[in-house]
């Protein structure tokens, strides 16, 4: 069914994401509390040697939910005669980022046949974006808001829930599915559980940005990949 979708209709996207503070001491009394509560639970489910550690150690990990992080970068990447042509939204002032990207789905990306697309977007991306638009009072667009939607009116694609082929107990790497598909590793930098870490100490949000954009070159290509496409080449990606 993917090689009936007109490839110029899809958003491919990534985000990368921090703690809102540099720090857990950073936290006010009442977010310090909720954050304890929400670290017995990610201990609860764990079976490995993180039971033994802290909230304010856990704290580095606070980025991944979207009620203790913030989104810092944005990137998005679109077929166009040819081209991948890739561009991002990046910055410390989170509401103007996700501002001029909500411009961009609300002006681009508006017709039912549009798609966006991302790898577990499903469980993160898509509903972290619209998570932090409703916190900072921003109106979502209808590409991201599923109120009322029926599954099948949902424009939304995931690399990952495609590669399941219905076994939801299976979680599939985007660097493993660049390596089974001989695909140029986007980790050959950073991976996720660094970015905090070059945010807030190395202060170096271009890296990220970079980092970022790998990341989406990535998800188009395993896009290719699964309707039995050649790879796009090096010389037909645009950054703009």
């Amino acid at each position: 069914m993917l090689e009936k979708i007109d490839i110029e209709n899809v958003l491919f996207l990534d985000i990368e994401t921090v703690p809102a503070f540099p720090e857990y001491s950073q936290l006010d009394e009442r977010m310090q509390k909720l954050w304890n509560k929400k670290s017995e639970r990610i201990l609860s489910n764990s079976n490995s040697a993180n039971e033994m550690l802290s909230p304010e150690q856990l704290y580095s990990r606070a980025g991944i939910y979207s009620e203790f992080g913030r989104i810092i970068c944005i990137s998005v990447g679109a077929y166009k005669k040819g081209e991948l042509r890739i561009k991002s939204f990046s910055g410390h002032d989170e509401k103007v980022l996700l501002t001029e990207f909500a411009d961009l789905l609300n002006k681009r990306y508006n017709r039912p046949e549009q798609l966006l697309c991302a790898h577990n977007g499903k469980e993160f991306d898509f509903p972290y974006i619209a998570r932090r638009m409703l916190i900072l009072g921003l109106p979502i667009p209808a590409i991201l808001d599923l109120s009322g939607k029926k599954p099948w009116e949902v424009n939304h694609l995931d690399t990952m829930e495609l590669w399941k082929f219905g076994d939801y107990k299976n979680y599939t790497s985007l660097d493993l599915l660049a390596a089974i598909f001989n695909i140029p590793t986007p980790k050959d930098d950073i991976d996720g559980s660094q970015v905090a870490e070059v945010y807030y100490k190395e202060n170096d949000l271009p890296r990220i940005v970079h980092y970022c954009t790998k990341d989406v070159l990535t998800v188009a290509q395993i896009f290719r990949r699964y309707r039995g496409e050649e790879l796009i080449e090096e010389s037909s990606v645009v950054i703009v």
